[in-house]
């Protein structure tokens, strides 16, 4: 909130045509109080002339002179997948990178051209500028050396947030470890897959699992073009149908645990090591119950099945020591190496 309103105050905005936008779940997530929190901030500090538009799928609020259209929804999930992607390539090899800088340069240069192309939302761009990223960061040199991956879960804004997470993924670089973070609209998946949880157990309509359906296959149609290139790449991995993270997470936890990242965080975890990443950051944001619950609380059960799994659950939260966050990450990268020293050694 702090950065938020220094930001605003910082003279950058023009505060008579500034707009903030903010995502909200509802239900048992602490997120669903930030809006409140938003508000009153902005009241106290004297610019609550500033309307605050909240973005949901179930219509919390209603905000005249927003809505929804469609070529601003095809431009929202493009820019996901830009993002989803921009992860998968940049942190695939910016540890590797020949060149120090050239990773990062090669983002920044695409990331400029995709920010314009979204304006238009032309879906042959789109695809086009999909493919060619994969292809640049494909053929982008890089040095012949293996480090240890490690995967990043947890909740929403921890997990993606640098400020949340005290730059995890640049701190995993720097102790020469490579980052793996799944990707952002998966969750969008999980929250439309959750309504075939609904009906099957809870009560819930059909029609909202039709719906949530439809709403999967769009995602997936904006999905492809990036399945298909990072399918084709020699460097890239591409993600799992939300199908199948039901499948990993089901033998561990109920699919009826919705609340939050629910069983979703589970079966990220069980992703990644099913795609050959065993070491894995778990963040949790303290006063969320429910991601402890599905993150922290199903590390010894995801251990007993696969003995390798080398998960570490760490707390970040205005009131957690960033030393014992950092002791946490390096025992866990310790082990790591010494997992990596032994595959080497059989190999």
């Amino acid at each position: 909130m702090g950065q938020l309103l220094k930001a605003l105050k910082s003279g950058e905005y023009d505060l008579n045509k500034t707009a903030l936008l903010i995502s909200q779940t509802g239900g048992g997530c602490r997120a669903t109080n930030y809006i409140g929190f938003i508000r009153k901030a902005l009241k106290n500090a004297g610019i609550d002339h500033i309307p605050v538009v909240s973005i949901s799928a179930q219509g919390l609020e209603k905000n005249p002179g927003f809505k929804y259209t469609p070529k601003m929804l095809s431009r929202m999930v493009q820019a996901f997948v830009y993002g989803d992607l921009f992860m998968r390539v940049l942190y695939r090899t910016r540890p590797y990178e020949k060149e120090e800088g050239s990773a990062n340069a090669l983002y920044e240069k695409w990331n400029e051209k995709v920010k314009k192309d979204i304006d238009k939302a032309d879906m042959a761009t789109f695809k086009k500028n999909i493919r060619n990223i994969v292809s640049e960061f494909d053929r982008l040199e890089l040095k012949n050396m293996v480090k240890p991956r490690v995967g990043v879960v947890g909740e929403i804004l921890v997990k993606y947030h640098p400020l949340a997470n005290n730059n995890l993924v640049e701190l995993l670089e720097k102790e020469g470890a490579e980052a793996v973070v799944p990707d952002l609209l998966g969750f969008g998946h999980y929250s439309a897959y959750n309504s075939v949880q609904k009906e099957k157990y809870l009560g819930g309509s059909h029609k909202a699992t039709t719906i949530a359906n439809i709403a999967i296959k769009a995602l997936e149609y904006y999905q492809k073009p990036m399945i298909d290139a990072l399918k084709n790449s020699r460097r890239f991995d591409q993600p799992a149908s939300i199908e199948k993270l039901g499948e990993y997470a089901e033998p561990i936890v109920s699919l009826c645990n919705q609340t939050g990242e629910g069983w979703f965080l589970t079966g990220e975890m069980m992703e990644l090591i099913h795609s050959g990443v065993q070491n894995i950051v778990c963040t949790q944001p303290f006063g969320c119950l429910p991601n402890h619950v599905v993150g922290k609380g199903v590390i010894k059960e995801i251990r007993r099945r696969y003995p390798l799994a080398n998960i570490v659950a760490v707390d970040y939260d205005p009131g957690a020591s960033e030393v014992n966050q950092l002791n946490r990450i390096r025992l866990m990268l310790s082990s790591a190496y010494k997992n990596l020293e032994r595959d080497s050694s059989i190999r």
